[in-house]
Parts: C-alpha cells; sequence; structure tokens
C-alpha cells in the first residue's frame, strides 16, 4: 500500500477523487511538568501521545460532490482510514474537524465550481 491521497477513506468515502493533497502531521502533546531547565537549559517532560493530524486539500467540487461530502464536514466525529507508517499498515481512528468555509464566485452547480479549500481532521485519541 502507498501512503497517497487514495489511502485516504473518511466515513467509507474513499478522498483520492476529491482531494489534490494531504499534509500528515503527527503533534505532541506534553505533560505540564514539560520545560527548559533554567539553570542548565535542559528539556524535561512527560509525553503524553502523539496525535495524528491529517489537512486534505479538497479541489474545486461541482454541486453534486459538494452535498456528497457535505455530512462528513459537517459531523462532530468521522471514521477515518490512513496509511500509518508507524504500524506499517492502513489504520482506522476516530478524528474531529474544526470549521470549514469555501469561496464561492456564482452559482455552484454541476458545470461551476466552487473554489479549492483545506479541511484538518485531527486524532481523538493517541496514536
Amino acid at each position: 500500500m502507498y501512503i497517497d491521497k487514495n489511502s485516504i477513506v473518511i466515513d467509507g468515502i474513499s478522498m483520492g477523487d476529491y482531494i489534490t493533497g494531504v499534509t500528515y502531521e503527527y503533534h505532541k502533546l506534553w505533560g505540564s511538568d514539560t520545560g527548559r531547565n533554567s539553570l542548565d537549559g535542559s528539556f524535561n517532560g512527560t509525553l503524553k501521545g502523539v496525535f495524528p493530524k491529517f489537512v486534505l486539500k479538497f479541489r474545486r467540487l461541482t454541486k453534486s460532490e459538494l452535498e456528497l461530502l457535505e455530512p462528513i464536514l459537517d459531523s462532530a466525529e468521522q471514521t477515518f482510514t490512513y496509511y500509518d507508517p508507524k504500524l506499517q499498515m492502513s489504520n482506522t481512528i476516530k478524528t474531529y474537524n474544526g470549521d470549514w468555509q469555501i469561496e464561492n464566485n456564482g452559482f455552484v452547480s454541476e458545470t461551476r465550481k466552487n473554489g479549492a479549500f483545506e479541511m484538518g481532521f485531527i486524532a481523538k485519541k493517541k496514536r
């Protein structure tokens, strides 16, 4: 399996046809005991976990494509499948996402499309 846009599936819908790319981010969450020692500059702390975040770059979508994806974009939780290089296999996790917006310089139809946009999907639990 390749790590590419076709390996992303959200709520059973393959994203490969709707996105132009993906940024894979792996954010570390540190405990409150974390910081640098003011005397010697050493770094200490407790790593609480690594939380994957995926920023999908959606291409310009038609009206029917937007209507298909809108329930995913508006939902509080998604079932997100991706290739995990740590596990060396496909992995399914629960994610949440932020707000989304599109630019519409006219009427979106089957021939006219909205502007491209990006959206982040963040793991609800640590990796």
